[in-house]
């Protein structure tokens, strides 16, 4: 039988590639599927079937997924982290050219004169005095959030000439290896704030994180301070940013997220969400996401949920597996252990794994395992999602 996803939005041939014919039915309007495979599409007014096994976001942001309700399913939520990174970093980058060189409204200028081409040519001659603009090399760049994203920003900014200082408390051991010795470590936000030339946020919206750069950590930058976000449009109270750009307060606000706040200010920059509108992007992430559907279907294997841990066992030939999704309680395991005693079955092999509030355990077992085995197992209190894979 073939796994059924149902795809949501436009998702890029490369990645679909990665789903085989002979295992995978794959379209837009599907019944009872098995996963969802999506970008942008939102979930929080849905619908989503009993039959839904696994959610795959081509993406980083999950905020359009309801996560708590689908981890009370005992439903993985996969993303895309670092699929998109290199689309964002050098659209960070052209940000902070754009402002640096004032080339949004140098481009409008130029754009509405009227007359001859002689007219054109003396009216650039008197108008470019007022695009002078200011070069990278020198000024800081801030980087609050130093994930796949903000790594890559703070590297690039740093062969540009630039002094880079970067704040993440909760960095991985694997972004900082990749983290140039060169970056100064910040202890806070408000301290990378207060020495940004150019500040560059790369963080999740979450509750912590919502108008994280508020009026007053506006009003610790420099007024010739210039501020990028191309992460998500909460991380910045946008009202804040006006009035600061109204009062002299800072030089540019360039991001990825236009409003009624910030379309047609003469100091704000809004492109229409292009972070990670490359094709190369698209790709990465489309394919990204198949793969982590494919390995959980087919293997029950987790890399990249945003609510269950990471889990990889080896398939045993010839083996049974059960993938189970329970309440991070005591005596689970044991729980199972028991059923499958009970029922005469052997565990060849065994992982669990948890993450706060759920668990993860994959059984491998030798032998066939009855319906009314896996119906029992389901039914154990504080297991979520259980099944069977032959």
């Amino acid at each position: 039988m073939r796994h059924r996803i149902q795809t949501l939005n436009a998702i890029s041939p490369v990645g679909l590639s990665r789903l085989p014919a002979d295992e995978f039915e794959v379209g837009h309007e599907l019944e009872n599927p098995d996963a969802l495979l999506l970008r942008s599409a939102n979930l929080h007014n849905r619908e989503i079937p009993s039959s839904v096994l696994a959610v795959a976001r081509a993406g980083a942001g999950t905020n359009n997924i309801p996560i708590a309700e689908l981890s009370a399913r005992g439903i993985p939520v996969f993303n895309t982290p670092g699929a998109n990174a290199n689309a964002v970093k050098e659209l960070v980058l052209a940000g902070a050219l754009l402002a640096a060189r004032g080339l949004f409204p140098a481009g409008v200028f130029v754009r509405d004169l009227p007359g001859s081409d002689q007219e054109i040519n003396q009216a650039v001659e008197n108008g470019k005095k007022q695009f002078v603009g200011i070069e990278l090399p020198g000024r800081t760049m801030g980087v609050i959030g130093l994930g796949a994203i903000g790594v890559l920003v703070a590297n690039a900014a740093l062969s540009l000439g630039m002094k880079v200082v970067g704040y993440d408390p909760a960095i991985t051991v694997e972004h900082a290896w990749k983290l140039s010795a060169d970056v100064e470590r910040a202890g806070s936000v408000d301290e990378v704030v207060r020495v940004a030339d150019f500040l560059t946020v790369h963080v999740p919206l979450i509750e912590a994180t919502r108008s994280l750069i508020s009026t007053q950590r506006l009003a610790m930058m420099k007024s010739t301070g210039v501020l990028l976000n191309f992460a998500r449009a909460g991380i910045v109270d946008e009202r804040a940013v006006v009035e600061a750009l109204d009062e002299g307060m800072l030089r540019a606000y360039v991001c990825d997220f236009p409003s009624q706040t910030l379309n047609r200010h003469p100091k704000v920059m809004a492109l229409p969400h292009l972070g990670a509108s490359t094709v190369e992007a698209e790709e990465n992430c489309a394919a990204m996401a198949a793969d982590q559907l494919r390995d959980y279907l087919l293997n029950g294997q987790i890399r990249n949920s945003v609510n269950l841990p990471e889990v990889a066992l080896p398939r045993l030939p010839g083996r049974s597996r059960l993938i189970i999704v329970n309440m991070n309680v005591p005596n689970m395991v044991g729980q199972v252990s028991s059923t499958l005693a009970a029922a005469g079955l052997n565990i060849d092999d065994l992982l669990n794994r948890s993450r706060e509030e759920l668990a993860v355990t994959l059984v491998d077992v030798g032998g066939t395992v009855p319906d009314e085995v896996l119906r029992s197992i389901q039914a154990t209190e504080g297991v979520l999602n259980a099944r069977l894979i032959t």
